[in-house]
């Protein structure tokens, strides 16, 4: 074999792996990337990027029933195919791109995945190659289910690339990806069927705002099944057919097609990470503060591979970030969580940052919650909107807003200004003293803690 030395070779090619080589390349360093897909990452490619350009379409024909009756008199139609198209102008163009960006700064390019020999060796594309520091930037993968038939399973990966509307669908985990597709699929004509062995969807947000949005899914009409044990699948003639239970009862649902939605786990079982002592678990590759591997020091780990990371595109870069400049001069920046909001693009949009109510009375001697439904309030009324809520989580001595969560068609914006509240410590009485654009989403915020 062929044997070739790099200052830093970087296993992934997403955010976090790009910002991290890129930094130790303008720095003078000798720098390879490798990456078993497409060169450019999740995100970009089959992840938040094209679901967002497809899910504004929806979001538009969710608007528009609402408002059927009373101004819209025909809901307009849509066109999966070219709605495809569109969504490729985004994410075909991507791996060329990144493989020419990389290239033109230096950066040698390597398209499988590699394997660790040794602490400071792996074996890629038939060569061995050794660096200084190596860069595990590799992401995450979805969770294998183990049950007859889970072959037939399909991947998120593969709902981007459907070439039609199936008629009928079955989801198994009701995470952010599968209510997401669930709702997609749904309002787009498709029979779907939710399945999940938790009691309810979605179970890190709040359960008070969860139910409403499951609530609201069922009477689009999703059919959810909580509870749940998936025994087996079989493929039949024209469909799949799922056998499971639920609280011991015997069930059986066909489908056209079944989506693996059950998550998602850290990439490393092609690594042999094992072969460098490079320690690891299910929150990822095991990393002090400086994004440092713990029992192999020559190995940083950044993105959704970190044990320190959430799988959030904003935080991967800020990851590699740290990772590319520890490298480039050792311990000289340090990763501290930061105040992360999260986001469900259903229709409504669920939201939040910041601590749960639960975490609040844990934390915190006395709290104050603010929570209600807000579908009284003039921006839902305009929209004709059935589903409009929130829960705010106040440090009652202090009067300092600690978390938010917001279920509403403008959810994902107006939680960017309750990530601002609490990073900053204000208190709700200052926070009410700020003037916002009326009537807008953002005005609602100030009315949701009034006392009753």
């Amino acid at each position: 074999m062929k044997k070739k030395h790099y200052n830093v070779f970087v296993i992934g090619s997403g955010v976090a792996g790009q910002t991290a080589a890129k930094i130790c390349v303008k720095n003078g360093l000798s720098v390879a990337i490798a990456d078993k897909q497409s060169f450019g990452g999740t995100c970009a490619i089959r992840g938040c990027d094209p679901k967002k350009v497809i899910l504004q379409f929806v979001d538009i024909l969710k608007k528009t029933e609402q408002l059927k009756g009373l101004g819209i008199t025909k809901i307009p139609e849509i066109s999966w195919k070219d709605i495809q198209r569109f969504k490729n102008q985004f994410t075909k163009p991507v791996p060329k791109s990144t493989e020419e960006n990389l290239t033109e700064l230096g950066i040698d390019l390597y398209h499988q995945s590699p394997k660790f020999i040794s602490k400071n060796e792996i074996s890629v594309e038939g060569k061995i190659i050794s660096a200084d520091n190596f860069v595990i930037a590799s992401g995450l993968t979805p969770r294998s289910l183990n049950f007859k038939g889970a072959q037939l399973l399909k991947t998120s990966d593969e709902f981007f690339k459907l070439k039609k509307i199936p008629k009928s669908a079955t989801f198994i985990g009701a995470g952010y990806i599968g209510m997401e597709f669930c709702f997609l699929l749904a309002t787009l004509g498709c029979k779907v069927t939710m399945i999940d062995n938790g009691n309810n969807a979605l179970s890190q947000f709040d359960s008070f705002l969860t139910d409403k949005l499951v609530e609201n899914m069922k009477e689009n009409g999703v059919e959810f099944y909580f509870n749940s044990e998936i025994e087996s699948i079989e493929k039949l003639r024209k469909n799949v057919q799922i056998n499971f239970k639920q609280e011991s009862k015997k069930k059986v649902i066909k489908s056209n097609i079944v989506f693996n939605t059950s998550g998602r786990i850290p990439a490393t079982k092609l690594l042999d990470l094992e072969k460098a002592t490079i320690k690891s678990d299910e929150t990822g590759i095991i990393v002090n503060n400086f994004l440092q591997n713990e029992t192999n020091r020559n190995v940083y780990a950044c993105g959704d591979i970190s044990s320190k990371s959430l799988p959030l595109t904003p935080l991967s870069g800020l990851q590699g970030h740290i990772v590319g400049n520890n490298i480039v001069k050792q311990e000289s920046k340090e990763f501290t969580n930061p105040l992360v909001p999260s986001v469900v693009f259903t229709y409504p949009n669920l939201a939040s940052v910041g601590l749960s109510e639960e975490q609040a009375k844990s934390r915190l001697k006395n709290i104050k919650v603010y929570k209600g439904d807000a579908t009284h309030f003039y921006n839902a009324k305009k929209g004709n909107e059935k589903v409009y809520a929130y829960k705010i989580i106040i440090n009652e001595r202090t009067d300092v807003i600690v978390g938010a969560h917001l279920l509403s068609s403008e959810a994902n914006e107006c939680i960017n200004i309750f990530m601002i509240a609490i990073e900053k410590e204000m208190t709700v009485s200052e926070f009410k003293k700020l003037i916002f654009t009326y009537p807008s989403y953002s005005s609602d915020l100030k009315n949701m803690m009034k006392d009753s």
